[in-house]
C-alpha cells in the first residue's frame, strides 16, 4: 500500500454516515488589493443542500491547499477540515460552519506577515492580504451563499504563520471576525509585535482558541521558534487583559509538533470549542 493509499484509507475511516458535503474551487479569483489572483476553496456542509432555509456561520481558513480531505488538495497530511466538519455534526458536537480556505501563494512568509520582521528579512504583506479577505472575499462570499452576519458568526483559523494571521485579524477587524483558531500560531514573529500590539480587551463577542505542542520548536533559517513557550505567554497575556475562560482556550500538547498531521489531529477538539 502506498502513502497515498494509507491516507486515502485513514481518510474512510473517519467519515461518518452522511455525505460530506461538496467543495468548490475557484481558480483566478481576483485579489486587486494585493495585485494577483488566487484559488479559494468554499466547502458548503451537507447540511447546506437539505436545508435550503437555514444560514450558515462561516470560518475563513489560510493555507487552503492543506485544509481539506479533496484530490485537489495537497496529497499527503491534510488537515481534512471537511471530515472533522461533518463528524462534529454528525455527533452533535457542531452546527454545520461553510468553510473559506484561501490557498497560499508563492511569498508565504510575506502575505501571512502583519509586521515586516527584521531577523528574518521578511517585508510585510499581511495588511493588504487581510483588507483582500475583508473588502473582497466575505461580501462576495455573503452575496452568493446563505451566510450569517456578525462577528459571532465568523471565524479565521491557521496554522504557524496562519494562526499569527488569524490572531491579527481577530485584533485588527473585531468586528468581523470574532471567533479565532490559532494552531501553533509564530506569535513570537517580528519580535513579539503582536504583544505590544494588543493591549486591551476589545469589549467584543470574542472567542480564541490557542494551541501548539508542549516542547514545540522549530529552526526557521536560523531563527529559532519556541512555540509552545510563546503560545503559553500569549494566553496568559490575554488574560492579563481581562479575557475570561470563556473568550479564550488553551490546550498545549505533549509530544505536540509543528506539522500538518498534528493540526488534523486537534482540529476536532478545536473546532468543538471554537465553534460552539
Amino acid at each position: 500500500m502506498t502513502r497515498g493509499d494509507e491516507h486515502r484509507a485513514s481518510i474512510h475511516a473517519m467519515l461518518p454516515p452522511a455525505s460530506m458535503g461538496h467543495v468548490h474551487i475557484v481558480r483566478d479569483f481576483p485579489s486587486p488589493q494585493e495585485g494577483f489572483s488566487r484559488t479559494v476553496r468554499i466547502y458548503t456542509p451537507d447540511a447546506y443542500d437539505t436545508m435550503p432555509w437555514h444560514r450558515f456561520p462561516v470560518l475563513y481558513m489560510h493555507d487552503g491547499q492543506n485544509v481539506f480531505a479533496h484530490p485537489e488538495s495537497a496529497l499527503f497530511d491534510t488537515w481534512c477540515a471537511n471530515v472533522a466538519m461533518e463528524q462534529g455534526v454528525h455527533h452533535g458536537h457542531l452546527e454545520p460552519w461553510i468553510i473559506v480556505a484561501v490557498d497560499s501563494g508563492q511569498g508565504r512568509l510575506q502575505e501571512y506577515s502583519p509586521w515586516n520582521d527584521p531577523r528574518g528579512q521578511v517585508k510585510a504583506r499581511g495588511e493588504v492580504y487581510a483588507r483582500f479577505l475583508v473588502e473582497q472575499l466575505k461580501p462576495l462570499v455573503d452575496r452568493h451563499y446563505r451566510t450569517r452576519n456578525g462577528a459571532q458568526w465568523t471565524g479565521a483559523m491557521g496554522s504557524s504563520l496562519g494562526g499569527l494571521m488569524s490572531l491579527y485579524l481577530g485584533h485588527r477587524y473585531p468586528q468581523v471576525f470574532g471567533r479565532i483558531g490559532a494552531l501553533s500560531p509564530t506569535v513570537m514573529w517580528s519580535e513579539g509585535r503582536l504583544f505590544a500590539e494588543w493591549r486591551a480587551h476589545h469589549r467584543s463577542w470574542t472567542r480564541i482558541y490557542l494551541d501548539a505542542g508542549a516542547q514545540e520548536f522549530i529552526h526557521a533559517d536560523g531563527l529559532p521558534l519556541h512555540y509552545g513557550q510563546a503560545t503559553r505567554a500569549f494566553y496568559d497575556h490575554l488574560k492579563r487583559l481581562g479575557y475570561g475562560d470563556h473568550e479564550v482556550s488553551l490546550i498545549l500538547e505533549p509530544g505536540g509538533e509543528h506539522h500538518e498531521k498534528d493540526w488534523q489531529r486537534r482540529l476536532p477538539v478545536a473546532l468543538r470549542w471554537l465553534l460552539s
